[in-house]
């Protein structure tokens, strides 16, 4: 849903524009000097709807007009071409859609359907708030890009003797305007001039605008496709997921959280080496048991001290105090006990200790070792979290909670990152994507090839 704050803001601005052109107008001091400037500067006010147009760019529409007009012709000749077949092309995507629709209306228990070919963006409901500003500015972009390339096929000029090789349609100006919330473009042509051209030639203006935006759409997609190599020598991918946003009052913002910056590049013993592999991983661990840890017996009889053992009403045992925010019961077994359990400090536990499954996996260096694992509630993980060259960050709670995927923004959605229990009133942002060298914040709101993720919790401190 659209939130309130932002409809509020929008109804109140226009209130506020309309109100002020209203009173201005009124004024009989202010009346004439008001709709001179209104009328110098060629803006227009009405209801929901602000316009500018200038004739500032016609010199430069003229002369874009004149530039290779043989190459012009064919360039736009090709346009109308493909305006027809994008036309006809529309009306059966149009119909399918439509089929799509009434079919959907008349069945009973209605399903949500992905495989739509056209979807209606609507700001708040399947468009994000935090994606506005992107979505608004490509409106814009694409909008003069489309009314450029109307205007400059009315006006193509020629300097052959053949007539039919250009246009000449009178140009009056270029203009943008506001409509609610969305923006847009316009070109002034003269009507008349307009009327009295062949139909081949109006179709050869009419189309010049769909032709660009898709010209626009395909260098577009290249440049994104291309992005990697034309920022190689600022960026590496494929290293880990990036951090690009911590809250200030997150409790993952600390000594033994995540930083502005960080490479996230294991996940346990999972390695990271973008946002997919992050998902990937994650999965994983939700799906398999809880891995455990190779301790040497040395350690675990240097480090363990007596707890009462008992059950929780799940089932599972907890051995340490509840009040603990540094220890983990930790489960293993040896020759005569198979249910053993000791508490112990889960960071010198974890660090510098391999994953193992059973005691068969630490046995490689001869050395008397049991792999400990962590006991705890059903669907609960102890996970692991590098991000060197920072200390390790330990997170305790359900995998997924780190994972909130969107269909686009492969977003990681709000997480408590905790021990011992999660707490929903302190779920805070932190935003991730691939990775990047230097010179990110440049870039990265300018690219939709970094993908963005999010993910807040509160870290282990331990």
């Amino acid at each position: 849903m659209i939130p309130v704050p932002v409809v509020v803001t929008v109804l109140g601005g226009w209130c506020a524009v309309y109100l002020a052109d209203t009173l201005l107008k009124s004024s009989s001091s202010l009346k004439a000097s008001y709709e001179d400037w209104l009328l110098t500067y060629g803006v227009s006010v009405s209801p929901f709807h602000l316009r500018w147009q200038t004739a500032l760019f016609n010199r430069q529409f003229y002369n874009w007009g004149r530039w290779k007009p043989k190459f012009l012709y064919l360039w736009f000749s090709v346009g109308m071409v493909f305006g027809i077949v994008a036309m006809f092309g529309s009306v059966i995507l149009l119909g399918k859609t439509l089929l799509q629709t009434l079919t959907q209306m008349l069945t009973e228990a209605p399903k949500a359907q992905n495989d739509r070919m056209l979807q209606v963006v609507v700001p708040g409901v399947n468009l994000p708030i935090s994606q506005l500003t992107y979505f608004f500015s490509a409106i814009l972009i694409s909008g003069v890009i489309h009314e450029v390339g109307h205007g400059v096929a009315a006006i193509r000029k020629s300097t052959s003797l053949f007539f039919f090789l250009r246009e000449q349609v009178r140009f009056n100006g270029f203009g943008i305007f506001i409509f609610i919330v969305y923006p847009g473009a316009f070109v002034d042509l003269f009507t008349t001039h307009l009327q009295l051209i062949s139909p081949v030639q109006q179709l050869r203006i009419f189309c010049a605008g769909v032709w660009h935006n898709f010209v626009l759409g395909v260098a577009s997609f290249m440049v994104l496709f291309l992005l990697p190599a034309i920022l190689f020598p600022f960026y590496y991918t494929g290293v880990g997921a990036l951090v690009t946003e911590v809250a200030e009052d997150s409790p993952a913002n600390g000594p033994r959280g995540l930083f502005v910056g960080d490479l996230v590049t294991n996940l346990q013993d999972c390695p990271v080496y973008n946002v997919e592999d992050w998902n990937s991983c994650l999965g994983d661990i939700a799906e398999k048991s809880q891995v455990g840890y190779c301790v040497s017996a040395a350690t675990l009889q240097q480090l363990s001290f007596p707890a009462r053992v008992y059950r929780r009403l799940d089932g599972t045992v907890e051995c340490c105090s509840n009040n603990s925010l540094t220890d983990i019961c930790f489960s293993y077994s040896n020759k005569l006990d198979s249910h053993l359990y000791a508490c112990l400090p889960a960071r010198k536990v974890i660090e510098a200790s391999k994953v193992c499954r059973s005691n068969m996996d630490c046995h490689k260096d001869f050395v008397p070792s049991f792999c400990v694992t962590p006991s705890l509630e059903n669907q609960t993980r102890l996970i692991r979290v590098k991000h060197p060259p920072h200390i390790d960050m330990l997170y305790v709670g359900h995998p997924m909670h780190l994972q909130y995927t969107g269909r686009l923004s492969l977003s990681l959605a709000p997480v408590q990152v905790g021990f011992p229990r999660e707490d929903p009133e302190n779920k805070r942002p932190v935003k991730a994507t691939d990775s990047c060298k230097s010179l990110r914040r440049v870039f990265q709101p300018a690219t939709n090839l970094l993908l963005h993720s999010s993910l807040t919790g509160s870290a282990l401190w331990l």
